[in-house]
């Protein structure tokens, strides 16, 4: 992107500037692939982890940086902590939303919280919260050691 630049005025100096803040809480939606189910269509409950990423992955895209983006700075987010509660099976072709918040953090980390619902099924719209989540990520460098987060991202 010819917009992102490292921050050579920021206070830490450390990754591509974001064009704006990044939002605190987004949504995002799903069709439940043949793939991610079991052989009675319920969907696996690993297909539940790649979700939760893409809903965050669209909450860092508000502010014009990419995870690629981030990486390519020498900031990395690794997953420090997941938990998922599974309230109600989800079914193949069913439509899902993601809800996923910023919850905390600090220097080093960020907490994310989710909520999962079924939005559509059968072809029918409806509104059934399925799951909870949440997850940890901590900021290491390219050799996986811990590190600061960039200044933008830890006040997020």
């Amino acid at each position: 992107m010819e917009s992102l630049s490292r921050n050579p005025g920021g206070r830490d100096g450390i990754g591509p500037c974001p064009r704006s803040a990044p939002s605190t809480s987004g949504r995002s939606t799903l069709r439940v692939r043949y793939c991610e189910c079991d052989p009675m269509g319920v969907a696996h409950h690993g297909s539940y982890v790649p979700w939760l990423e893409m809903a965050r992955t669209e909450l860092l895209r508000t502010s014009g940086v990419s995870y690629a983006d981030l990486e390519r700075a020498g900031v990395f987010l690794v997953v420090a902590k997941l938990s998922i509660a599974y309230r109600r099976p989800i079914l193949y072709d069913d439509v899902v939303e993601v809800a996923c918040n910023v919850a905390g953090g600090g220097r080093v980390k960020i907490d994310h919280a989710y909520t999962l619902a079924v939005i559509e099924r059968n072809g029918t719209p409806t509104r059934e919260e399925v799951g909870v989540a949440t997850t940890t990520l901590a900021c290491v460098d390219g050799e996986g050691k811990v590190r600061a987060l960039p200044d933008w991202l830890a006040t997020a």
